[in-house]
């Protein structure tokens, strides 16, 4: 017979023993209280019942008294000030500070420097490189030890936003390369867009710069480039070629373009520049097309960085006035071209001799990168003339850049005007239809 449960009365001290079916157990029985005393098997005690079970209230739980407070001497906590400044105190002789603090002047005085110190040991900083240390390094080293062959000039704005370009996309993960981004331009009469992705950006950058590619002698990363060699003819035909969407595997294309164009034009010199690359309706030299690239590449890094969360800084100064200076020199034959199509508002006031001085417009561009521009109005071939100021318009550098890349309206840009309407109407047109896609 098996040993009796625990909830049976007269159990609950522990095991007696095994009862007989006789009765109860006898003194000489196996197992008996007696055993104990006369040195036979220990009792083994059942577990007991809990509260719980039994339906008993809980035990009311006994409070941990607090810890005695730290009596310390004066000569001991100025000591501490230190360390309670760095929070490296126990919580006894922090309370002993703190309380100590608010009776003692010239301590409190010394612990609101030594706060002041370990904020200065420790600035809050983003944890995003500087756009400019690339920069920096680069002109640190090249002051030392001068390049055997040097980046032109006109060549390290594109060397210098691809650069800042790669850093972004090193930085995003595999899913947000399918993140949507909307390319917008001005098309002359008002905006347009196109919906692609961080992937397709960066396809449509390789197709474009795929021009200055050719233009060097290069590959033409389309292999066999449409009939009309436009931008947007190239983009479109270099998405169509692909059967599936475009996914990160496209940077690596992309970057190794961009070394080769930039270790190309430093192998070619300065004198390169004025090699022409045609753009399909127009062309540029080499100078001033590795600047447009550089543009763009800004702009669409931008465009990315917006879709993603990602901040993003304007170039450095000196490359930012290239570009603005870049757009200025376009805006005559941007506004001929508005004039030609119908979309100009005013015609000619005067007709004015190639090399003579015109009808001009003063473009004050304001902050980093600034400076400015005098621009004929009648005619590309006008020289423009400070005697012949008619309008002056002043804006901000990115605010102008924006313009020209069609990412603002004409109508929406922020501009100080003053003079001729119409003819700052014109201008403020012209610069955003010098965006393309």
């Amino acid at each position: 017979m098996g040993p009796v449960g625990p909830g049976e009365p007269g159990r609950a001290g522990g095991l007696r023993g095994t009862a007989g079916p006789g009765g109860p157990q006898g003194p000489d029985r196996p197992g008996s209280a007696q055993d104990e005393v006369s040195g036979g098997p220990p009792r083994i005690p059942l577990p007991r019942s809990s509260v719980e079970d039994t339906g008993l209230p809980l035990p009311t739980p006994v409070p941990t008294p607090a810890p005695e407070p730290l009596v310390l001497d004066h000569r001991v906590l100025e000591s501490l000030l230190g360390a309670w400044a760095l929070a490296a105190c126990s919580a006894q002789e922090t309370a002993a500070v703190e309380e100590h603090l608010g009776e003692c002047g010239s301590c409190a005085d010394e612990a609101l420097r030594l706060r002041e110190a370990v904020g200065l040991l420790h600035p809050p900083e983003t944890l995003d490189l500087d756009p400019a240390l690339r920069t920096r390094v680069l002109e640190g080293c090249l002051g030392r030890r001068p390049p055997r062959i040097p980046v032109p000039d006109w060549a390290a704005p594109y060397d210098a936003e691809t650069a800042r370009l790669d850093a972004l996309l090193q930085d995003i993960g595999d899913a947000e390369w399918h993140t949507p981004v909307r390319l917008r331009w001005f098309d002359g009469e008002g905006p347009a867009s196109r919906r692609t992705t961080v992937a397709g950006v960066i396809a449509h950058l390789i197709t474009v710069d795929g021009l200055v590619a050719v233009a060097l002698g290069l590959d033409d990363p389309l292999g066999t480039p449409p009939r009309e060699a436009t931008p947007a003819a190239r983009t479109e035909a270099y998405w169509s070629a692909s059967h599936f969407p475009h996914t990160r595997s496209v940077r690596g294309p992309w970057r190794e373009q961009s070394h080769n164009l930039v270790r190309t034009v430093a192998f070619a010199g300065g004198g390169s520049g004025r090699l022409p690359v045609p753009y399909g309706a127009f062309e540029l030299p080499l100078s001033d097309s590795m600047l447009d690239r550089a543009f763009e590449c800004w702009v669409h890094a931008g465009d990315i960085a917006e879709a993603v969360d990602y901040p993003y800084d304007p170039p450095a100064p000196r490359h930012l006035h290239g570009m603005i200076d870049l757009a200025a020199r376009m805006l005559p034959a941007s506004l001929a071209e508005r004039r030609r199509a119908g979309l100009s508002t005013a015609a000619p006031r005067h007709l004015v001799a190639a090399g003579a001085p015109g009808r001009s417009l003063r473009l004050e561009i304001e902050g980093s990168g600034g400076g400015e521009w005098l621009i004929p109005l009648d005619s590309p071939g006008a020289v423009a003339s400070a005697d012949h100021e008619v309008a002056h318009v002043a804006l901000d550098g990115v605010e102008f850049c924006r313009l020209a890349a069609g990412h603002v309206s004409p109508e929406e840009a922020a501009a100080g005007q003053d003079g001729d309407r119409e003819a700052i109407r014109d201008v403020l047109f012209a610069a955003a239809s010098l965006s393309r896609m």
